[in-house]
């Protein structure tokens, strides 16, 4: 080999060697200035996932808080209607304690009301009596002898104006007369020319006062002659 082309070898070796510093150097300030791109990319992905989960759980506590001050709300609510509903059961409690006490008290003066008409009735009944037992004791007081029929007819007269007053009517069957067993006692069968089972005769006169019967007729009832 001639110097010259020595000499070239010499020139091309100096400059590989300085090309292959240049790309380490290049290589080098790339790898100072940064990461490459997927490294960027990756990290940006990376931001990406984490802002969607700061906005997810954001999103999420304002709805839990919504919901919150919403059931706040509905509990307050609650609680007042539960306050005014006691306080509408005392106040029936207490209408309905004052009720029972008018009540009770209504039904006394009721009571005493009908023992005072009661004890009129039978004082005014007995006054109205009275002048019957003296006209019976005024024909008793008669001679002995003396006809005490008109004096007692003029009596029974009185007592029956007093009984029709008060609304006692005399339960007196005529014979013939169907039985009535809710007003007539039939104390026993006779031969008779009435027809069978009716009314032979009375036995003794009852009394109904309206629609009740305060004592039946006692009467004697025709029999079958065969």
């Amino acid at each position: 080999m001639s110097d010259d082309d020595a000499v070239d070898v010499e020139v091309e070796s100096s400059d590989d060697a300085e090309g292959d510093a240049a790309r380490s150097n290049g290589t080098a300030e790339a790898t100072a200035e940064g990461p490459s791109d997927e490294s960027a990319d990756a990290d940006g992905d990376a931001r990406d996932d984490g802002e969607a989960l700061a906005a997810a759980v954001a999103e999420h506590d304002e709805a839990l808080a919504r919901e919150v001050a919403e059931l706040e709300a509905e509990l307050a609510e609650t609680r007042e209607e539960l306050l005014a509903a006691e306080e509408e059961a005392e106040e029936l409690t207490s209408k309905l304690a004052r009720a029972k006490a008018d009540f009770s008290n209504y039904k006394q003066r009721a009571k005493r009301k009908q023992d005072e008409i009661r004890e009129r009735a039978s004082e005014a009944l007995v006054e109205r009596l009275t002048p019957v037992r003296n006209d019976l004791l005024r024909a008793l007081d008669q001679e002995e002898g003396s006809d005490l029929r008109p004096g007692v007819e003029s009596t029974l007269e009185k007592f029956d104006e007093v009984l029709a007053e008060e609304g006692v009517e005399p339960i007196a069957p005529d014979p013939g007369d169907e039985v009535d067993p809710a007003r007539h006692q039939v104390m026993l069968r006779v031969e008779s020319d009435q027809p069978e089972g009716t009314v032979h005769e009375v036995y003794e006169p009852g009394y109904e006062m309206g629609d009740r019967v305060v004592s039946e007729a006692k009467v004697t009832v025709s029999a079958d002659e065969s």
